[in-house]
């Protein structure tokens, strides 16, 4: 697939629909052609420390960044229709929607997901694993700042590129 954009969010909790940052890499004809990012207002707006210590984001981060109905409008546009993909689709779409009810959204298109391609198309046992930092490895994406919404969403838009 050549047209396509790469999506990734963190939680401030376990909550789904506390998204407190989202990163989106547009991809046009096999390559990368736009990024988005947006720290976001939780929903419920209180950070667990397990989450804090996985992607870093703390409420101060967050104070007076926008709340999400604002930000997925803003993405929604910007992604012109194309195909959203992440990696572990299920998390993140599950996120968003979680989100898009809160709001009163219309419900998230349906993700493509490069974690189901690498599974199917990677023997097992050729890869450490197929989380996104493994196949990073695997296929010598460079990936700086693993569980920063961006750059995840960059790395998934490049394995996008190779697997889908």
């Amino acid at each position: 697939m050549d047209d396509f954009v790469a999506i990734d969010v963190e939680t401030a909790n376990f909550e789904p629909s506390s998204i407190c940052a989202i990163g989106a890499v547009k991809v046009r004809e096999g390559r990368i052609v736009d990024r988005f990012y947006s720290l976001v207002c939780p929903e419920p707006g209180y950070f667990n420390y397990r989450c804090v210590a996985v992607h870093g984001i703390t409420e101060r981060d967050t104070d007076g960044a926008p709340c999400f109905d604002a930000v997925w409008r803003r993405l929604d546009d910007w992604r012109e229709g194309l195909v959203p993909v992440a990696h572990n689709a299920t998390f993140d779409r599950r996120c968003i929607e979680a989100a898009c009810r809160v709001y009163r959204l219309d419900e998230p298109p349906e993700f493509l997901c490069t974690l189901k391609a690498a599974r199917a198309q990677i023997p097992r046992g050729m890869c450490a694993s197929k989380s996104l930092d493994s196949l990073c490895d695997f296929f010598g994406i460079t990936l700086r700042r693993h569980h920063d919404a961006l750059a995840d969403a960059e790395a998934c838009a490049k394995l996008g590129i190779i697997l889908l």
